[in-house]
Parts: C-alpha cells; structure tokens; sequence
C-alpha cells in the first residue's frame, strides 16, 4: 500500500475506474483518498466507495500529496487557474490527452511536478494498458506510488513523451477497433447460423484468450496463428480472405490515422 495522500480531480469513467481499482486491489486506503468533481451525480459515485469528499477544488489540493488530472482538454486551463497557488509542490498525474507537460506547467501558478499518462478504458475491468512517460520530474518515491497504482489495474510501460501520441493511437483508440473487429467476427458468425449473443460471447473470449496467451506465455503472434493453420485447412483460407481485404494495411493505417489527430490536438 502507498503513503501518499491521492487527489483526483474529475471522477469519471477514467479517473473513477484507476481510483476504484487502486482501492479495490488494496493500493490506496479510502481514507487516503480526496475527490472532486463539479458533478454532484459523480460525487454521489465516489461517495459510496468511501472515500473523502473534498469541498473544492482548493481544499483538494491542500490535503493531496499526488493529484490526479483526469478533467476534459476543453476545461483544463479554467480547472487550473481555479486551483490557483495550491498546487504549488504538488506531484500531478495527467490522463488529459493532447495537452503536453510543458502547457501544463505553463498553465499552472507554481511549481510542479507531472507525470503524464495514457490510460485506456480496459481500465474499469482491471486489465488496463497504461503508458507512463519516462521523461518526468517526479521523486522516486512518487514514481513508486504512480507505478503501484497502475500496475494493481493493468500492464504499464515507461515510455518518452514523444511517443505518447503513438500510444495514444495504438492503445488509447485499441478498444474500439477491438471491439469492431469482435462485432464483425459476430456478424461472420450469425451470417454463418449462429445466435447473435452465442456469436458475441465466442468472438469475445477469443479475443480475450489469444491477448492472454500473447502476455502470459510470450507466445508471438506470428507463432500463434501458425499454430493454428493447418496445412489445406479452415483457418489459412480464413487468413487468406483477411490479406486479399487488406486487414493488416487497414489497421496499421487505422493507428497511423490515430496517432496523427493526437498529435494535432
């Protein structure tokens, strides 16, 4: 368990999803805890989890050793200016995509110390993928804290800040292409007879076990589908259709779509 007192600032999907899971997984204590949120149905959320509700954006500040950022890119410069001089001394953790440390720091009345992140929605199931920059000023105890945090909901990796954009297209977007490549082998499956949610739930855990055999057993990939190919069998033709529609040109342009918009943010 971590020492450090955690603020988070916008209890959303996200912010709520790493503070539950932190919490759930035994990292953080509720009492250690401080949320706030201008939604009072998202107070009311972080309210049952048990822990302390702060009564502005100031009282949070004052009481966190560790604020996370987890507002909209629209509302960032108005929540930090509405922090104020608080923040000063503060260790910052940003899940905001598109906004870079340096607009950060120059956004805020003090000195800080930030930690940028790419997190992804997997998150609120405790199998996150988190991407940590590298290249930040917080202390080694802070670093500690931060990776203890991620590391009890997903897989994290140490990465530059100039790669965040990457990530922020492979990893950040993941899910949704994912989830589109899940529902189109569905629909293969109902076109094929098969009952609409059977389909979901076989196309899903097919996913589900393949990623687990990748991380768990180190199997590659490429080694992966050659065990499942039999020589003249069902899968190389299956293969076959995916190559002659251009899948692996589509997703890699799909990341490289993905990772081009994060950057023009």
């Amino acid at each position: 368990m971590i020492t450090q007192k955690i603020g988070v600032i916008g209890y959303g999907n996200m912010g709520g999803a790493i503070l539950c899971g932190a919490i759930e997984s035994g990292v953080i204590a509720p009492s250690q805890a401080y949320v706030y949120d201008v939604n009072p149905a998202a107070m009311e959320n972080a309210k049952k989890t048990g822990v302390n509700l702060a009564s502005n954006l100031e009282d949070l500040c004052q009481k966190s050793d560790i604020i996370l950022l987890g507002v909209k890119p629209q509302y960032t410069p108005e929540v930090l200016a509405e922090c104020g001089k608080v923040l000063d001394g503060k260790a910052i953790m940003s899940i905001i995509a598109g906004i870079t440390v340096e607009r950060l720091k120059n956004m805020i009345d003090g000195n800080v110390r930030i930690l940028r992140i790419m997190p992804n929605t997997p998150a609120l199931v405790f199998e996150g993928a988190f991407a940590l920059c590298s290249d930040n000023d917080f202390t080694e105890e802070e670093l500690a804290a931060a990776k203890e945090i991620y590391e009890s909901i997903g897989v994290v990796e140490m990465i530059p800040e100039h790669l965040i954009d990457a990530v922020c297209g492979l990893s950040g977007g993941g899910p949704a292409y994912v989830a589109m490549f899940i529902e189109a082998m569905a629909d293969g499956g109902v076109k094929n007879g098969l009952p609409r949610a059977t389909a979901y739930r076989l196309a899903a855990q097919t996913c589900l076990g393949t990623a687990k055999m990748i991380l768990e057993k180190g199997i590659h990939p490429g080694q992966l589908k050659d065990m499942v190919t039999s020589p003249g069998g069902t899968t190389i033709e299956g293969c076959e259709a995916l190559e002659r529609g251009g899948m692996r040109y589509a997703v890699m342009d799909c990341i490289n779509a993905g990772t081009e918009k994060s950057k023009r943010l």
